[in-house]
């Protein structure tokens, strides 16, 4: 299926005088907000690689305001893009909140023709790789994105779902092919070869990343992982689920963004979430006011990369259990009687395990993209200095190769713990950092 990049005929991109007069047409936006178009104060606040993203307050009401572009905003117009991804996150914001209610944003408004969506405006929520910088804990963040992961991806499994209705969800997400063309490319390709996208810390990293890619059993870890991306389609993903697609306050957590939904692996959603708190980890020591100043927070973090995948797993099973007899995936007529139980609870441990195993390799999978790929994280990029910069990117990057080419050894999410903690004592660099 070739994605469509032609542009509707109707479609513009809006600025914000255009959008204060496009709201005010909108008798239900325009009574949420309040007052006289007039009143309305408007911002654009995309910070992001694709979309412009809008705030409009008015005196009753705001609404956060997302519009796609033809095009990657991050480089331009010779890159294009289908405005129909504004159609699938869409369908991915409405089934989420009925999945994981009050973790994504509602959903105030939809015009396809201007692939446009009006939504809650999430006040005074801040972007969570924001706040990690800063240092900031969030005591109800593990168990919020794990009620989110848990829900979502169990209720959308073949374990969940009769197997019509499966395929029928498959079948809704199937055309967004470009943007999971982005993810195939960027982070399952480019970084293991020589291309022009790429960009990392040199000279520092220049040893590391040519060592990389001339690794052939981190090639071979990469190419299975890209493989079962394209076809394992376990449960409806977000698709790009990193510290800057979450939204939270200390008391409140909210996912955004999920314009690369697809049904896939359900270890790629998981490992880029785990791989998002480690690059906050590893970026620590080059934001801290002074040696081992930020060490307690170092724990935390560590706590919830712990967290994330405990809570989910505990979560998951016991859906799975309270659901046993819902989804196609097994049988309920297989595993009646007691033996056929206590076979069915054994092979849960068995599905987790390899779930645990998809896990460890996207983890290593994202934190590479992150360092030597296109888009990086603000995590590293706001360490001024170079060498320190790179010198946090190494343990990263490190420990990806580990994870990538060694994933046996990463049996549990303790043994991926120990193995954080001790690149803290190491320096991969050697003498050039």
């Amino acid at each position: 299926m070739t994605a469509d990049l032609s542009v509707p005929l109707g479609y513009r991109a809006l600025d914000l005088d255009s959008l204060r007069s496009y709201v005010a047409e909108q008798p239900r936006l325009a009574e949420c907000l309040g007052g006289a178009a007039a009143d309305w104060q408007v911002e654009e606040v995309g910070d992001g690689n694709l979309n412009l993203v809008f705030k409009l307050h008015g005196p009753k009401a705001g609404f956060a305001v997302k519009q796609a572009l033809p095009y990657v905003r991050l480089v331009g117009e010779s890159w294009p893009l289908p405005l129909s991804r504004a159609h699938y996150e869409h369908e991915a914001l409405t089934l989420e909140a009925s999945l994981a209610p009050g973790r994504v944003p509602a959903v105030a408004h939809y015009d396809e023709s201007l692939a446009l969506i009006a939504m809650e405006l999430l006040e005074p929520h801040i972007i969570m790789r924001h706040g990690t910088i800063a240092g900031t804990r969030y005591p109800n963040f593990v168990e919020d994105i794990t009620d989110f992961t848990a829900r979502c991806y169990f209720l959308t499994s073949d374990m969940a779902l009769p197997a019509p209705r499966k395929k029928g969800l498959i079948g809704t997400f199937a055309g967004n092919t470009a943007l999971c063309k982005i993810t195939e490319d960027l982070i399952f390709t480019e970084p293991y070869m020589t291309a022009d996208n790429n960009r990392w810390t040199s000279p520092y990293l220049d040893g590391m990343v040519a060592a990389l890619q001339q690794d052939q059993a981190v090639k071979r870890a990469i190419s299975r992982l890209k493989l079962a991306f394209m076809s394992h389609t376990q449960a409806l993903l977000h698709g790009d689920l990193h510290a800057g697609s979450i939204m939270l306050t200390t008391e409140d957590t909210r996912v955004i963004d999920p314009e690369f939904a697809f049904v896939g692996p359900i270890g790629f959603d998981m490992g880029s979430l785990l791989a998002n708190l480690l690059i906050s980890y590893f970026s620590q020591a080059g934001h801290e006011e002074s040696p081992g100043a930020r060490d307690g927070y170092r724990d935390w973090l560590l706590e919830c990369v712990s967290g994330c995948w405990t809570r989910f797993e505990e979560k998951f099973l016991a859906l799975w259990r309270s659901n046993a007899a819902s989804g196609d995936g097994y049988s309920k007529a297989l595993f009646q009687d007691d033996s056929g139980k206590a076979a069915l609870d054994a092979e849960r441990v068995r599905y987790m395990h390899q779930l645990f195993a998809d896990t460890v390799g996207f983890t290593g999978a994202e934190l590479i993209r992150r360092t030597v790929g296109l888009a990086h994280n603000i995590d590293f990029e706001w360490i001024e200095e170079p060498a320190l910069r790179a010198h946090c990117e190494a343990r990263a990057i490190a420990l990806a190769r580990d994870l990538l080419a060694d994933t046996a050894l990463y049996a549990t999410i303790d043994h991926l713990v120990a193995a954080v903690r001790r690149m803290e004592s190491c320096n991969p660099l050697g003498n050039d950092a």
